[in-house]
C-alpha cells in the first residue's frame, strides 16, 4: 500500500475511539498532517490522542466528543469545522450502530439510533464536507458499509438496510463526482474482531452470532485494504479473500433461492428457541 498517498492530508474520522475507526487513526497517524477525531467517549479519545502523539509528535490533533444521534450536536460540529478552516480532504465515515434480533421485538430507540448514525449522520457529514473538497478539486471519502448491506438479512433487517443505503449512496455520489478529482469508496467488511458485535447483539447469546474463524478478518488488515482501495480510487472493497468470494457467489444467486435459505434459517432459529424454552420448563429454570 502506498501510505505516502495520504502525506500531509487532513483527515476526519468518526467513531474513532474503538474498532475500525481506532485502527484507521493508528495507520494514518505516521503520514497525515492533521487529524480530527470524533466519538462519544471523550476518555477514549484522549487516550487515543496520547497514543497518536507518540507515533507522530508533529501530528496536529483535534478531538470532539460528539453524539452523532443528536442532529443539533452534529450541525454545531460541522459549523465548527467551517469556522476553524480545517480543509478536510479525507473523510472517513466510520461510526455505525448495529442490532441483531427480530425486528418485531426490537426497541424503537435502538432502531432510531441506527437510522440517525448509519444513515443521517453519514449523509449530513458528506453533504457538509463535500463542497470544500469540490472547491479544492481534490479529496477522498471512505464510507464504512458492510457485507450485510449487500443482501437482505433477517434478524438484522434495519442494520442491513442502513448499510445497503451506505453502499448505494457511495456508488451514486461517486458517479456524480466522476469528472472531479474526488473519490468515493465503500468499505464492506465481513466479521471483524472488534467490540461491535457485543454491542449489536441483544442479551447474552453472543456465541451463536459469532462467525467461523475462517471468515474473520483482523481489523488491521481490514483498514490496510480499505486505505489501499482509496489510493487506487476503487469504488468498493470487501476485505478477506474468503469473504469476498462468498459474497460474490451470493450476489449471483437468484432471489428465490435466497428466500428459501432465509426461511430455513428462521425456521431453524424458531425450533432452537422452542427447544430451549422446553428445556427451561423441564428444569424449572427461567
Amino acid at each position: 500500500m502506498r501510505i505516502s498517498y495520504f502525506t500531509e492530508r487532513t483527515v476526519l474520522i468518526t467513531g474513532a475511539s474503538a474498532g475500525i475507526g481506532y485502527e484507521f487513526a493508528r495507520q494514518l497517524a505516521p503520514v497525515v498532517s492533521t487529524m480530527v477525531l470524533v466519538a462519544r467517549r471523550n476518555d477514549r479519545l484522549e487516550a487515543l490522542k496520547s497514543e497518536l502523539k507518540v507515533i507522530n509528535p508533529e501530528l496536529e490533533l483535534f478531538s470532539r466528543p460528539l453524539d452523532l444521534r443528536d442532529k443539533d450536536e452534529l450541525e454545531r460540529f460541522c459549523d465548527w469545522l467551517d469556522q476553524s478552516d480545517l480543509a478536510i480532504d479525507l473523510l472517513i465515515n466510520n461510526a455505525g450502530l448495529g442490532d441483531h434480533g427480530l425486528f418485531v421485538e426490537s426497541e424503537w430507540e435502538r432502531v432510531n439510533s441506527m437510522l440517525q448514525v448509519n444513515v443521517y449522520a453519514l449523509t449530513y457529514l458528506t453533504f457538509r464536507v463535500l463542497p470544500a473538497m469540490r472547491k479544492a478539486r481534490c479529496g477522498a471519502i471512505l464510507n464504512v458499509s458492510s457485507i450485510a448491506g449487500l443482501l437482505p438479512l433477517p434478524n438484522s433487517a434495519v442494520y442491513a438496510a442502513t448499510k445497503a443505503y451506505v453502499t448505494s449512496f457511495s456508488e451514486a455520489v461517486r458517479a456524480e463526482l466522476r469528472s472531479s478529482n474526488i473519490s468515493v469508496t465503500a468499505l464492506c467488511p465481513g466479521p471483524v474482531s472488534t467490540e461491535f458485535l457485543s454491542h449489536a447483539t441483544r442479551g447474552a447469546d453472543l456465541q451463536s452470532h459469532t462467525a467461523p474463524d475462517c471468515f474473520v478478518v483482523p481489523v488491521q488488515e481490514v483498514v490496510r485494504q480499505a486505505l489501499e482501495a482509496v489510493t487506487k480510487g476503487r469504488a468498493r472493497v470487501i476485505p478477506g479473500a474468503i469473504v469476498n468470494l462468498a459474497m460474490t457467489t451470493l450476489a449471483f444467486l437468484p432471489m428465490f433461492i435466497k428466500r428459501l435459505v432465509y426461511n430455513a434459517q428462521v425456521k431453524h432459529q424458531q425450533l432452537g428457541t422452542r427447544s430451549a424454552s422446553a428445556n427451561c420448563e423441564k428444569t424449572g429454570t427461567v
